[in-house]
């Protein structure tokens, strides 16, 4: 049967055929649906009697083989792939809690995150207990019948604190509530969140996973640690799926219905990032160390604060969480908020940019941006002082980011 040119342009000579080329990279799948044989087998698909992607917007190859690596690394039970590290908080968080139910978080944590809590969910009827999580007995204080959910960072962003996970751990699995870890600073290669009885992790692909900044992607990765069957949200599909039900419902609510999903250009990018990971969280985590030593010896820094100096509040629990190395960012106090504009602009190699654990080192001044929707008040409640700078250590020689901090605390 002979086809036109338009046709033929369109479909070539027939169907596409299965890979065959046993490529070593992953290839890109870059199509929003998929073709079936017969109406029954898309009508299969779509019932889930058959493991076949159908429509991108659900599930795409790619970002399969992507999720999959990461199950792997993570040696998780499962990993949902995102749109965005905050596409990943704000789905779980509406998937697991509702109107007149809580979550118990971290009094401090990332300003988009802490503006997701209280200027989003908030007018829907969720409420967030903020609490100190360096002291446990918050947290089981907050806890009550309607709460949903623990959240905290494994490292906050950027106050740098960093809590006992064992210890919050055990707090609400004794209430019988899921504990969920952003793990976005140290990730699932420094800290294993499971290991503490981290139920949940979330994380920023578009961190180190990405690498090079080339990406914004979030992940959703399931331990399998908690009965589902005790959250009220996901206990009838908890009959059905069992451990499963968490991703299940994420699939189809997350993915099907909220349309957060991760594009296959993106997934590829970060799979690619995914083979140079523990290179690179190695090379920044010594490079931040060695700044923070040497920042601390220049008579212009006020302070610094980083978990890898020894007199940090939390050296000895990073040590043990994160297994000797301590992330990527670290902040340092000038005497005046001026002081902190002028150094960021005499800066000639570090970049001026938002974003952490790029390649590439940057620095931010988080008061006057991610925190700047906040009032001065609210900002000392969170841990923001005007006078503070963020460095996230990229990969560059040492020597020469020493220099350009010199350069640009004493011109």
């Amino acid at each position: 049967m002979s086809s036109g040119f338009a046709t033929r342009a369109l479909h070539g000579t027939g169907p596409a055929s299965e890979e065959t080329f046993s490529p070593l990279r992953t290839p890109i799948h870059d199509t929003v649906a998929f073709g079936f044989d017969s109406a029954q087998s898309i009508a299969d698909a779509f019932a889930g009697r058959i493991p076949r992607h159908s429509y991108s917007r659900i599930s795409n190859p790619t970002v399969a083989e992507f999720e999959k690596r990461v199950q792997q690394l993570a040696d998780s039970l499962g990993v949902v792939a995102l749109s965005s590290g905050m596409a990943a908080i704000a789905n779980l968080i509406m998937t697991l809690a509702g109107a007149g139910t809580n979550i118990v978080a971290s009094r401090f944590l990332f300003g988009n995150t802490t503006s997701l809590l209280t200027h989003t969910l908030e007018p829907w009827g969720l409420e967030t207990r903020f609490v100190d999580m360096t002291r446990p007995e918050q947290v089981a204080a907050a806890i009550d019948h309607n709460t949903r959910a623990v959240f905290l960072e494994s490292i906050t962003n950027p106050q740098l604190e960093v809590a006992d996970l064992a210890a919050i751990a055990a707090i609400s699995h004794a209430k019988g509530v899921p504990l969920i870890l952003d793990n976005t600073a140290p990730t699932f290669y420094l800290c294993r969140g499971q290991d503490f009885g981290v139920d949940i992790e979330v994380v920023s692909s578009t961190k180190y996973i990405s690498g090079g900044g080339t990406s914004v992607g979030g992940l959703i990765i399931d331990h399998g640690l908690f009965d589902w069957t005790k959250s009220p949200r996901l206990a009838s599909r908890a009959a059905k799926f069992g451990p499963f039900a968490l991703l299940a419902t994420l699939r189809r609510e997350a993915n099907r219905n909220l349309g957060a999903c991760l594009s296959p250009h993106a997934a590829y990018l970060q799979t690619l990032g995914l083979e140079t990971m523990p290179l690179r969280i190695d090379r920044s985590c010594a490079s931040t160390l060695a700044l923070a030593e040497f920042l601390r010896n220049l008579p212009q820094v006020q302070s610094v604060n980083y978990p890898g100096l020894t007199d940090h509040p939390a050296h000895a629990l990073a040590e043990r969480q994160f297994g000797g190395r301590y992330g990527g960012i670290l902040t340092f106090d000038l005497a005046s908020q001026e002081d902190c504009f002028t150094f960021i602009d005499r800066l000639h190699l570090i970049r001026r940019a938002t974003n952490i654990n790029d390649n590439k080192s940057l620095a931010l001044h988080p008061a006057s941006t991610i925190f700047n929707e906040f009032t001065q008040a609210e900002q000392e409640i969170l841990g923001i002082r005007p006078t503070m700078i963020r460095l996230s250590v990229g990969l560059e020689e040492i020597g020469d980011l020493q220099n350009d901090l010199e350069q640009a605390l004493i011109s």
